[in-house]
């Protein structure tokens, strides 16, 4: 069976490795050469076509469109030093905690 937190977190690593490879032949290195912005612009392109493979009800398309939701933001984790490890422990230190509860303890945005 797929133990998903340390398949998240192998990932991260192979892609941390990337990070510094060659442009030419690696597309991870190349999209951390073009910066946040790009990755982010990726990010968002993603979470649209995830969206919209949703509302397709084509399962199989949901399934593939959130793995490329789900590397895009990999990279960008990794871009700004993070990885899934950090999102991890917000989501177990938010575990037990209502949404709402969770949501109202959140600074107010101004």
């Amino acid at each position: 069976m797929l133990n998903a937190d340390t398949f998240l977190n192998e990932l991260a690593d192979l892609l941390e490795t990337r990070k510094g490879a060659d442009p030419a032949t690696s597309y991870v290195a190349r999209l951390h050469q073009k910066g946040m912005d790009a990755i982010l612009k990726k990010v968002g392109e993603e979470a649209v076509e995830t969206l919209l493979a949703a509302k397709s009800g084509d399962k199989l398309h949901l399934v593939r469109e959130t793995a490329d939701l789900w590397f895009h933001t990999l990279v960008m984790l990794s871009h700004a030093g993070l990885g899934p490890r950090d999102v991890l422990a917000e989501l177990k230190r938010r575990e037990g905690i209502s949404g709402i509860d969770e949501k109202a303890a959140r600074p107010q945005d101004n």
